[in-house]
């Protein structure tokens, strides 16, 4: 099972106005999404330099969404890092059979394509992870 760095979830007020720091430094938007279920639209930013992880800027839809909840308790930042996997199934498996606590123990439909399951900050240390495997 392979594992790696995808993404680092930035929340932030507007993409619009970020998106210009993460410009005006070398990076460039690769594309937008919006995500429904998560209540959030995304900014995807990829420096010049691969590989690396991307940058997603995550702009709330309400201040009752998860990312509109994490600002307002925190402010804008770094809400989450996402690691890649091959089998979303399995790490999930994995994680809870040593006793990792899962915020979703079935994956769930992502931004881009892809199915997405966070692990609850309590087994990390302080910070979300979002697992992330693209579909075919």
């Amino acid at each position: 099972m392979g594992i790696w760095i995808d993404h680092i979830g930035i929340a932030c007020v507007s993409n619009e106005t970020s998106k210009k720091f993460w410009e005006l430094i070398g990076f460039t938007e690769t594309g937008a999404d919006q995500n429904v279920d998560q209540g959030v639209n995304i900014s995807f930013m990829r420096g010049d330099v691969a590989p690396q992880p991307k940058i997603e800027l995550l702009q709330p839809m309400g201040s009752d969404t998860p990312v509109g909840k994490f600002i307002s308790k925190y402010g804008e930042g770094v809400q989450q890092i996402a690691l890649g996997t091959d089998n979303i199934y399995e790490l999930i498996s994995h994680l809870q059979e040593h006793g990792i606590r899962m915020v979703n123990a079935q994956p769930m439909t992502g931004a881009g394509n892809t199915l997405i399951a966070f692990v609850h900050p309590s087994s990390t240390g302080g910070i979300l992870i979002e697992i992330v495997q693209k579909q075919s």
